[in-house]
């Protein structure tokens, strides 16, 4: 475990990353003391951490890092890109295959 300054990634990214929740849950993670870097349980959340530090989540180690794969999908008139939507309506998410990896959008691309 590094300290805020040093380098390294931050715990909630790291977390996020490997597919457990989005940063924002992650921080809460940490808060409540879920989380643990080598044996020591964090509360706070601006701690970086590197690939040597074993990171667990409810005790559980994280899944290991897939590299990043990139898709290019053109959204269907009607659905939203989000992964929650409070209004019930259709994501991006819901029309893609359930077996695939975790899967974010990064932004559009014009042709």
């Amino acid at each position: 475990m590094t300290s805020p300054e040093s380098a390294g990634d931050r715990v909630a990214k790291v977390i996020s990353r490997a597919g457990v929740c989005s940063r924002r849950e992650a921080e809460t993670l940490i808060t409540e003391g879920r989380v643990s870097v080598n044996g020591e349980t964090l509360t706070k959340p601006g701690v970086k951490v590197t690939g040597s530090d074993e990171v667990r989540v409810d005790g559980e180690r994280l899944p290991a890092l897939e590299p990043p794969r990139l898709w290019l999908f053109n959204k269907p008139v009607g659905l939203v890109t989000t992964h929650k939507d409070q209004n019930g309506r259709q994501t991006v998410f819901d029309a893609l295959p359930p077996n695939l990896p975790r899967v974010i959008s990064v932004g559009r691309f014009l042709l």
